[in-house]
């Protein structure tokens, strides 16, 4: 990551990076297209009904693996063999906590939540089910993260992406299995989720268990050491609130959307699955620049990081422009791999209008803080995402959508947000830089 040229090394690491969020969400709409098809609208809604408040639980601590990723490619990089090795001991334990913590708030909360957010009694139960079995993997669900979080800051994308491969292919025969042959309908998909979690969660740790060097993981030696805890909740508990407080406002927007009924509801959870393929597109770039721009602040190669960032803004606007035209255009067919019903395909239509072509925006907006949290400056632009992103949502949900009800109105808050996110993020990374470079050329 700090030698020779970089497009190409951003492509090496970026591609498998973006094939695993791909296969990720094929595995995941396995379980939405059989939940569809063969339980039909109201179980696919209570599927997709639980998604922002699934993500509201878990990305706190998602947001702190990356800051693990920061420190310990930063570690890596330096060639400081001790301090990797506690870092990955402490992201592991971590992970353990977080995740046995989670099961037990989604166990207790499950259902209170969903009611919080106003969902139709028809679909409450089964949406509860499918929540409290899903949380009962967590704790291999934050495993897993955070293992791939330690294996991505060395640069190795490609494990976690076989690792992938292998437990998505088990979720999805399990979900043809429990669901079709015995009947199990959104438990069924939830069981082959929770069993798939559990199958890649071995896998990565066994491979930091096999490994040789300074992120060889020994569970006897798991602890937390303070001096390396802080430096991982400094970039990642602000990167956690960050994307825990932008889902909290999609969480509001779902239950916007259930104010319109279950066919909605299902719409929206086709439609955001295909959101979810243009997001881990995106996301996978944002994920290179923040792990080349560590690597490169440890060794301080201030000039290399820019040009990291700019190579970054042409993949990803490549990258999400092509993606996101492709869902626009071809969208009524991609919807109807989720369901036969043509309501449900036009309220998916109506959600996608403005949300697909320009995603590009998205990616540009998270690029200046992946870049900013690559030397340590998390704080600020988490500040400046909730109120750009998040601000913007609440008073479009509260002040313009009410007086204009309407799918396609409701779902105009996307760009537009971005666009303001994007004006403010970039202003902050201009001053942050000329701090940053300053003081590397005194250091220097």
């Amino acid at each position: 990551m700090c030698n020779g040229t970089i497009m190409d090394k951003l492509i090496s690491f970026s591609l498998p990076l973006m094939l695993s969020g791909i296969l990720q969400l094929l595995f995941n709409a396995v379980d939405i297209v059989v939940v569809g098809r063969f339980s039909g609208s109201q179980a696919l809604a209570a599927v997709g009904s639980t998604t922002a408040l699934i993500n509201i639980f878990t990305n706190l601590f998602i947001g702190i693996s990356l800051g693990a990723n920061v420190l310990a490619a930063r570690f890596y990089a330096a060639g400081k063999s001790k301090e990797m090795s506690e870092t990955v001991h402490t992201s592991v334990t971590v992970a353990l906590i977080s995740g046995v913590l989670m099961g037990i708030l989604g166990l207790m909360f499950a259902k209170f939540s969903l009611e919080l957010m106003g969902t139709p009694e028809d679909v409450i139960s089964q949406s509860a089910l499918y929540m409290r079995i899903y949380f009962l993997g967590m704790p291999f669900f934050m495993l897993y993260n955070y293992g791939a979080a330690i294996l991505r800051a060395v640069g190795d994308t490609r494990r976690p992406l076989f690792f992938l491969v292998v437990s998505g292919v088990i979720n999805a025969v399990l979900n043809v299995i429990l669901v079709v042959y015995f009947h199990m309908d959104v438990a069924g998909v939830a069981i082959a989720t929770v069993f798939s979690q559990f199958v890649s969660c071995v896998l990565v740790l066994r491979c930091l268990y096999m490994s040789e060097g300074s992120y060889q993981l020994r569970f006897s030696r798991l602890s937390i050491k303070k001096e390396y805890l802080k430096q991982i909740f400094q970039v990642g508990v602000p990167a956690g609130i960050q994307s825990t407080v932008i889902n909290f406002s999609n969480a509001l927007l779902q239950s916007s959307v259930n104010s319109f009924g279950s066919v909605a509801m299902a719409g929206y959870t086709a439609a955001n699955n295909v959101f979810g393929f243009l997001y881990v597109s995106v996301n996978s770039i944002t994920q290179a620049c923040m792990s080349f721009t560590s690597q490169n602040y440890g060794v301080r190669k201030w000039k290399r990081m820019d040009r990291v960032l700019v190579d970054c803004i042409i993949l990803s606007v490549a990258c999400s422009l092509t993606l996101g035209c492709c869902a626009y255009f071809f969208g009524p067919e991609i919807l109807q791999i989720y369901t036969r019903e043509p309501d449900v395909i036009h309220a998916g239509m109506e959600i996608m209008t403005f949300a697909t072509v320009p995603y590009f925006l998205c990616g540009l907006m998270d690029l200046f803080p992946g870049a900013l949290r690559g030397i340590g400056h998390s704080g600020v632009p988490m500040i400046l995402s909730i109120i750009g992103t998040v601000g913007t949502r609440i008073v479009w949900i509260f002040g313009i959508f009410p007086s204009h009800r309407s799918l396609s109105v409701l779902f105009i808050s996307y760009p537009v947000s971005w666009i303001l996110t994007i004006l403010m993020q970039v202003c902050c990374f201009y001053f942050v830089r000329k701090k940053v470079h300053g003081q590397m050329r005194t250091c220097a």
